[in-house]
């Protein structure tokens, strides 16, 4: 079992930068991939990053691309996200989620920090 409890949310201006971390529970943090989504506003849950149990890969869907930079540190159970640049659409609630390395499903989803991004 695995909890993730995510901070770093708020308000900020076109532009600006914002870091959210998602902490997780348990001693076998480094076997799970994990993943940040976001939710906007009347539209689907949409992938935003990921990063593989060991850090050594990332992946970013296009439009976060040479802005977002997802990272972990599993001595202490944290996976990150910086967030630079951001743009209104970046707007919505991030969610952190893991699954198991060579899984397809997310099993574990953190409660989400809303992102605001004002024009």
């Amino acid at each position: 079992q695995v909890q993730l409890v995510e901070f770093g949310g708020g308000l900020v201006q076109a532009g600006d930068s914002l870091r959210l971390s998602c902490a997780a529970s348990g001693r076998t943090f480094s076997r799970y991939t994990m993943g940040w989504f976001r939710q906007a506003p009347g539209k689907e849950r949409e992938f935003v990053a990921r990063i593989t149990g060991s850090g050594g890969s990332q992946y970013y869907r296009d439009s976060v691309k040479g802005r977002f930079t997802i990272s972990r540190d599993n001595a202490k159970n944290t996976v990150y996200l910086q967030m630079n640049s951001l743009k209104p659409e970046d707007t919505g609630v991030y969610y952190c989620a893991a699954r198991i390395s060579g899984s397809d499903d997310y099993n574990y989803w953190g409660q989400g920090t809303q992102v605001t991004v004002s024009s």
